[in-house]
């Protein structure tokens, strides 16, 4: 049922609309003066204004412009017995929705109601996915507090709101494109289209077309024009991903596109202008292949305007414990279930695995635990064995190498718990009771392990 207000100054065809629309089981309010009806706009907040456009004193065009200006979530159907090009014209550019002719037929205005009413239910859905966009890709959900990714905090934010071209690099699994599309949903491009493509998932040919578009009839296959991704990515993002894969020849023309902004369709003589920022990503070093030549030394440095370097987790273990949290609470969301706490023991070894996988393999072994776990606490053996294993086999020696002379076992592994149970307060704020819940612990334990004993 849809809030649904009439607005004429003839009662009869007040009471006609006023019908029409309960009967599908609207709630109506008539009104027979624009005047009062604008009135009372903030008060009922309908979702659709049906409005003659002729009437004395304020006008159906009147309370249209009103209704844009003040309430731009509302939709305006306007009536007219005086239809022509000129009143439907001016009726579209003001901002109706749409506009009815009288005598008009019981069903269309019923239907003309409810597609307005669909078309609102629409924008605010689009509204509500934005926003759960922005939410997801919001640079907070890049989580750790290690220095490393500190730096990586303080880089993006300064240059989320630009149109600088990034190139980010990382491993596999480090989250670049996660960075890609948090730069995109925090910039003023944020409402504009996120396109992404992986270049080493695609032959030469096939990516050139897919990139730049191509002509009807250019090769054996293309029936009907095509629009390649940088005009859908038009006034938004465009992610590269590999760009490091591309191939010689498509990066003197992604070249060109960087330098000239405007892109040329495979078999077509002309260009057509673009407005596009570019995210590109490589997931090794780019600097051999300017040695060897397999990538273009102008090419670098037009992508690399600002570079972004992600660090492999192995280089940041201390942030294990924020991230196995993170997972942990993701898999819960989307199970619909309570997250599962980690074992401080769990916890030691997931801090002790180097993650060739990166991030990526944390979250599928967190993933893993989640749905092997046979109550809300995640213990060792829940862990992928290859982890577990790995780790221990590793710790000993670690911990014989980090261990500085004249320290005791005792001494070590109360410094080693002292920096996770920081880390973990800094990433909640400073709240113990927070940090004692994400850690597995009791409020007494975390006192315990982080107030200084009393020296004798």
């Amino acid at each position: 049922m849809a809030k649904i207000m009439i607005i004429d100054d003839e009662p009869a065809m007040v009471e006609v609309i006023v019908t029409l629309c309960r009967e599908k089981g609207h709630q109506v309010f008539p009104f027979n003066s624009g005047t009062k009806a604008v009135e009372q706009l903030d008060n009922i907040q309908p979702q659709v204004v049906v409005a003659d456009i002729k009437m004395e004193t304020m006008t159906g065009f009147d309370v249209l412009r009103h209704v844009r200006e003040h309430h731009r979530q509302t939709a305006v159907i306007l009536i007219t017995a005086y239809a022509s090009v000129e009143t439907a014209v001016e009726a579209m550019k003001i901002g109706a929705y749409d506009y009815v002719t009288k005598p008009f037929k019981i069903d269309e205005l019923q239907m003309t109601v409810q597609r307005a009413l669909d078309y609102q239910a629409a924008l605010r859905e689009n509204v509500y996915l934005r926003k759960e966009l922005k939410n997801r890709y919001r640079f907070e959900n890049i989580i750790g507090t290690s220095r490393k990714m500190e730096q990586v905090y303080n880089l993006i934010n300064k240059v989320a709101d630009t149109d600088s071209t990034v190139l980010i690099q990382g491993e596999s699994g480090t989250g670049k494109e996660l960075v890609a599309r948090g730069l995109h949903f925090n910039s003023n491009r944020q409402h504009h289209p996120f396109v992404a493509i992986n270049c080493s998932a695609l032959p030469e040919n096939l990516l050139e077309s897919e990139l730049f578009g191509h002509k009807k009839g250019a090769f054996t296959g293309a029936v009907t024009d095509k629009r390649g991704l940088f005009e859908e990515a038009n006034l938004g993002t465009i992610f590269l991903d590999e760009v490091n894969s591309m191939a010689p020849p498509l990066q003197t023309k992604l070249l060109r596109v960087l330098q000239e902004r405007e892109v040329r369709r495979v078999g077509d003589n002309k260009s057509a202008p673009v407005n596009v920022r570019v995210v590109g990503a490589t997931n090794e070093p780019l600097q051999p292949k300017l040695r060897d030549g397999t990538f273009r030394e102008d090419l670098y440095y037009r992508l690399a305007v600002i570079p972004v370097e992600i660090p492999p987790l192995r280089e940041r273990l201390e942030d294990v414990p924020l991230l196995g949290h993170h997972f942990s609470q993701k898999q819960a969301s989307a199970t619909g279930v309570e997250p599962k706490k980690i074992d401080p023991q769990a916890v030691d070894i997931l801090c002790h695995y180097n993650y060739p996988g990166n991030v990526r393999e944390l979250e599928n072994a967190i993933e893993r635990a989640c749905v092997l776990c046979e109550d809300d606490l995640i213990l060792p053996g829940d862990l992928p064995p290859h982890i577990v294993s790995e780790a221990q086999g590793g710790k000993a020696e670690q911990a014989m190498a980090a261990m500085p002379v004249g320290q005791t076992l005792d001494e070590f592994i109360q410094q080693q718990e002292r920096g996770i149970i920081e880390a973990t307060l800094a990433h909640c704020g400073g709240s113990r009771e927070k940090a004692a819940s994400m850690l597995g612990i009791s409020m007494a334990t975390l006192y315990r392990k982080i107030e200084p004993k009393n020296k004798k």
